[in-house]
């Protein structure tokens, strides 16, 4: 198995906050529909993600693509940090996460990804809302959510301004993910709405959120 390690270590552009791509390792990082700069957060370099205030579209293609990938089978595993914005509304969960099997043009993806504030709350059914997968475009959360309740979400510890290490494993029509040294799953999806498909990756957030993404891993199988 060869792992393809990528470090944000290089510099960027032009500006704290862009539409030119961010330089990760020879990759690149493409904003889509986000704003990108190149950051030092606890020692670290990191990626900086914010997703324009105007774009109120929820589970869309809001993410910073990694350039020259092509991923079908294999695992991705991602250190990420997230935080709430000032402008972030009542509803904001700090939502950041994955998009793999990115069409080329963006129409379609998969993805998982958190919400921090829920891992914690006090409220347990927010608490069972701390992970979700998605499918762009058919099948958002709240599709997902009415049609097949808690099939598609489930609990893990996590909070907001911490380090989190989400590491998914996908293979054929199956995906699970790992949160942080947790050596069971927690959250397993059996029928990626897809199918048999390969794309892109992309390092994905949402409204309200500020996101920030360090070290970066995938191996392909």
């Amino acid at each position: 198995m060869k792992a393809t390690v990528f470090v944000l270590v290089a510099t960027i552009i032009a500006g704290a906050a862009t539409a030119q791509p961010v330089k990760l390792g020879k990759y690149e990082l493409q904003p889509i529909g986000v704003e990108l700069s190149l950051e030092k957060l606890q020692g670290r370099d990191v990626a900086r993600v914010v997703k324009p205030v105007e774009n109120t579209n929820a589970d869309a293609p809001t993410f910073a693509k990694l350039a020259g990938v092509d991923f079908m089978n294999g695992v991705i595993e991602v250190k990420l940090l997230s935080r709430l914005l000032k402008t972030a509304s009542e509803g904001a969960r700090g939502f950041i996460g994955v998009a793999f099997r990115i069409a080329e043009d963006n129409s379609k993806f998969e993805s998982i990804y958190i919400r921090p504030t829920n891992g914690r709350a006090e409220d347990q059914i927010r608490r069972n809302h701390s992970t979700q997968y998605f499918s762009y475009p058919d099948f958002p959360f709240d599709r997902l959510r009415k049609e097949a309740p808690e099939k598609y979400e489930s609990y893990a510890d996590m909070g907001l301004d911490e380090w989190i290490t989400l590491r998914i494993e996908v293979k054929d029509m199956q995906a699970k993910l790992f949160v942080n040294d947790a050596k069971q799953p927690t959250l397993i999806v059996n029928d990626l709405k897809h199918g048999l498909s390969s794309g892109g990756v992309g390092l994905w957030l949402d409204n309200g959120t500020e996101a920030f993404f360090g070290e970066v891993i995938i191996q392909k199988r």
